[in-house]
């Protein structure tokens, strides 16, 4: 028997519960009584549920609301102020940045809940292959096509800086475009690689849309070259076999392992051409680069079989995938042989790309970070008003300051070169720059966005906040197009085919941009560490000539590190120089300046490339392994 039941007349009281206490309690028969007396009374509650008492607060946390991403960008508008002072740049990213809060962030935000799927067959057995994506990836590519996000980078519109300009409406655009900005990516590498080609009957149609405005015109194409062997080795990895036609074209069969944005228009792709007796040439000097359409007249795919969808950490909104190729019409658009030499441009602006939306993502987790701290009351005050909290978000926006300034200089030497008024030395600092700013900026993307999410305190893991997609969505930075360790090696490679004149370059151009800093001048100690690492560097690279090759492999990563920070320093010391440069301008650069700009002579110093070192490497990440070393 239960020491405590509701009477009868709990169900029809209402408001009113009677608490009748059992006459089993072990107490004096006067303390009982008056027990009973006590609860026997009725027990007023407020009108309403039995559990409207048990109030939870009033109280909810305003979220942080996205505003104009390029009003609320200092840095942007007044780097386009100093070399871009055009009205009309100035109203059409005003434009843009309302049209992102407006329409085009809730359309990103709907392409993550709602990924691509695959449908194999139809209802009727007929195999299909459909990729299918939700409406707002599609109003995406209308958007990207009536924005110019292609177009402005080829239309020229303002010469030398129309790069600048295109990239500046990409950057506003990348992180709330639900990663749509994969596709345009390809589609401009592609239309840089096509471009030259001039009036070539079988691509002269596709460069003009993938460069349209118009979207029932416009293009999306995919960069099919990553096969089972993989990876960046293309050379070694490709398989794909493209057999000559009667007519001219080839028909394509193959692998590919590693497709981005599948639902794509057309595609560029490696493959081997046969000789006569049907043998390929292996390494990259038997790969020849072909374009393809992806589907017939009819809409059907081309010769083409989608094995699945891949499952990935991030961008889940784009569809990626494994492809057999099964006779895919194709036309020979390089040299024969010279295919990978033929992607050179397309892997320059699908670097840029990557840069683009490595810098964008961490703009972005900064404007949320700190429009959040004027909203969250904690221990006595508002975020913004804790000074260690404020410090925080302070190394957040001197990097991301360091990372802007080298993006938008790799855009700058990239429309300089597309519009012929490049220098020697510019030409030699696009190609090393755009490895470098490809490299370090995917690494600071994916530290800066996580940093960021600590500024939301436990909302920063939560995933209908929206903010930890964009964590997941940076870590592919470091990897696509080329791993850290990859890059760096390139770095090497670009140092060696050019005898050392990219880094003659480098150093002139570094020395040139701390030139215009007077005595007396704040920014002095930067331009100290500056010139200090420079000149730390250059005694290493001189001393390197004399040591074994592997020095040089096991430091490229250090190396490549020390060239951005440096590089970064003097931009940031440039841009502070600026007549109309602001107080936070200088201080950053002097925040920059304060780090090991040159980490590959400090870990020289230590021992860290020491022949030695290499053994005692393997033993460390081995011990205990049963791999022998």
């Amino acid at each position: 028997m239960a020491l405590l039941s509701f009477g009868r007349r709990a169900a029809n009281t209402g408001s009113r519960l009677w608490f009748p206490l059992s006459r089993s309690l072990s107490c004096s028969s006067s303390v009982q009584q008056s027990w009973t007396d006590s609860c026997e009374q009725p027990v007023e509650l407020p009108e309403g549920p039995v559990f409207s008492r048990s109030s939870i607060g009033t109280f909810f946390q305003d979220k942080p609301l996205l505003k104009n991403p390029f009003l609320e960008d200092a840095l942007l508008r007044s780097y386009l102020r100093r070399h871009l002072p055009s009205r009309d740049v100035e109203e059409d990213l005003t434009k843009f940045g309302e049209r992102i809060v407006e329409e085009i962030d809730a359309l990103g935000l709907d392409c993550e809940e709602n990924p691509p799927r695959l449908k194999h067959f139809d209802a009727w057995g007929r195999r299909v292959d459909r990729i299918l994506t939700c409406p707002a990836w599609a109003r995406m590519k209308e958007i990207s096509a009536e924005e110019g996000l292609v177009a402005a980078g080829y239309e020229r519109r303002y010469g030398e800086w129309s790069r600048v300009y295109q990239m500046s409406k990409i950057f506003l655009y990348a992180p709330s475009a639900g990663l749509y900005t994969c596709p345009l990516a390809m589609t401009d590498g592609a239309a840089k690689v096509i471009e030259p080609l001039g009036g070539a009957s079988s691509v002269e149609e596709a460069f003009q849309r993938l460069t349209s405005r118009d979207p029932k015109r416009f293009w999306t194409s995919g960069q099919w070259m990553t096969e089972r062997k993989g990876g960046s080795d293309v050379a070694s990895g490709t398989e794909t076999v493209a057999w000559p036609q009667d007519n001219g074209t080839y028909k394509l069969q193959g692998f590919k392992w590693f497709t981005s944005a599948t639902d794509a228009d057309m595609t560029l792709t490696l493959a081997r051409i046969p000789d006569k007796d049907g043998h390929t040439k292996q390494g990259s000097g038997g790969l020849s680069l072909f374009y393809a359409e992806v589907r017939d007249g009819q809409g059907d795919l081309n010769g083409i079989e989608v094995q699945r969808l891949k499952e990935k950490l991030g961008t889940r909104q784009m569809p990626t995938a494994e492809l057999l190729l099964h006779g895919l019409p194709a036309h020979l658009i390089s040299v024969e042989g010279r295919g990978v030499a033929s992607i050179a441009n397309m892997l320059t602006l699908t670097r840029i790309h990557n840069t683009v939306s490595a810098v964008a993502s961490m703009r972005r987790i900064i404007q949320m970070s700190r429009e959040y701290a004027t909203k969250r009351f904690v221990f006595g005050k508002f975020l913004k008003n804790h000074p260690l909290h404020v410090q925080t978000m302070a190394r957040m926006e001197v990097e991301t300051r360091a990372a802007f300034l080298l993006m938008m200089k790799v855009c700058h030497l990239l429309g300089r070169e597309e519009g012929g008024v490049a220098s020697g030395m510019e030409l030699h600092l696009l190609r090393l720059l755009t490895t470098v700013a490809k490299l370090y900026t995917g690494k600071q993307a994916v530290a800066v966005v996580s940093e960021g999410l600590e500024c939301f305190g436990g909302q920063g893991y939560i995933e209908d906040t929206g903010l930890p997609r964009m964590l997941r969505d940076a870590q592919v930075l470091s990897i696509w197009e080329g791993t850290t360790n990859i890059l760096a090696l390139d770095v090497l490679r670009c140092i060696s085919k050019t005898s050392g004149q990219v880094l003659d370059s480098f150093f002139a151009d570094v020395k040139m941009k701390t030139l215009g800093v007077a005595a007396g001048h704040a920014l002095l100690p930067a331009v100290g560490a500056v010139n200090g690492a420079l000149s730390g560097l250059g005694e290493f690279m001189r001393s390197a000539v004399r040591r074994p090759p592997s020095v040089m492999e096991m430091a490229a990563r250090d190396l490549a590190y020390s060239l951005a920070r440096v590089y970064m320093g003097a931009l940031l010391i440039n841009h502070a120089c600026w007549d109309e440069a602001s107080p936070a301008d200088v201080y950053a650069a002097l925040r920059w300046c304060e780090q090991d700009l040159c980490p590959v002579v400090t870990k020289d110093a230590r021992g860290n490339y020491d022949p030695k070192t290499e053994a005692m490497d393997s033993a460390l990440v081995y011990e205990g392994s049963s791999v022998e070393t």
